[in-house]
């Protein structure tokens, strides 16, 4: 069993979108409605001063939610992390809904929770008989 944890870029944004608080509320809830995530509390929001963006967390029971705007750049940063199991979900088209993200770049990591030997094909060396050290 593992978790998943999803490292997402949008860039070329609408920067007034980027700044828009509500905005970015509407999005959260979106995903998490989307995505049956269970948030265990309300979302802390910090809007920086200026033309400067916003910085949103939400912790959830299947660990967080959390992004970075840059209006001044175009740019939202968004991390999710899961240790339940979730389908797969477009969030280049989500994001390029929302910001008019001219481009997206999504990675997907895989969590284990358990820490494997690196090299799984050796199976036969698993199976081997015991051979006493003489």
């Amino acid at each position: 069993m593992a978790g998943r944890e999803w490292v997402i870029e949008a860039y070329g944004c609408d920067a007034a979108a980027l700044a828009d608080l509500e905005k970015l509320k509407g999005v959260f809830a979106g995903l998490i409605a989307a995505l049956s995530l269970r948030p265990v509390g309300e979302t802390a929001w910090h809007r920086f001063p200026g033309a400067g963006g916003i910085t949103g967390l939400c912790l959830l029971a299947e660990s967080h939610l959390a992004c970075h705007t840059f209006p001044e750049y175009g740019t939202l940063c968004l991390n999710l992390f899961c240790c339940r199991p979730r389908p797969e979900w477009d969030f280049a088209a989500f994001l390029t809904r929302e910001f008019a993200a001219g481009s997206v770049n999504v990675r997907s990591i895989e969590r284990p929770y358990k820490n494997e030997p690196e090299n799984r094909q050796l199976s036969e060396l698993r199976s081997a008989d015991y051979v006493p050290l003489v």
